[in-house]
């Protein structure tokens, strides 16, 4: 990835202060990686369709509208099917997560996670 390319992460997860951690870390991992946030699927929805982010990182578990659900709208629009998701959640250990890592253009990851994890995993698909 070309240092001076802006990369936009629509960030989506129900709690506040993991959406601040992600966006934190992000901002930190690389000052190109611009993210945008929201707590609500449908908002989700929304944003993406209107933005267009180059990655979403996205809760599964969300009081008005499932990760799962969000996803598959996405992925059923042309202008958001080609968008890579990592859905982060706390339904999946970490051993489930080596085992379920990558599904189609999703790829899961096991909160709790750390700032690495989550940088290294952008980063992967941020490159290719």
């Amino acid at each position: 990835m070309s240092e001076d390319i802006v990369k936009k992460i629509l960030v989506v997860d129900d709690e506040e202060e993991v959406v601040e951690f992600l966006s934190t870390v992000l901002s930190r991992a690389n000052p190109n990686y611009k993210t945008l946030a929201c707590t609500r699927g449908k908002e989700a929805v929304t944003l993406a369709k209107i933005h267009i982010p180059d990655l979403i990182i996205l809760d599964i578990v969300m009081p008005d509208m499932e990760g799962g659900e969000v996803a598959s709208i996405l992925s059923e629009d042309p202008t958001t099917s080609h968008i890579p998701i990592i859905f982060l959640t706390g339904i999946l250990t970490k051993e489930e997560e080596a085992s379920r890592t990558k599904s189609g253009k999703h790829f899961m990851l096991a909160k709790p996670t750390t700032a690495e994890e989550v940088t290294a995993k952008v980063h992967e698909l941020l490159s290719n």
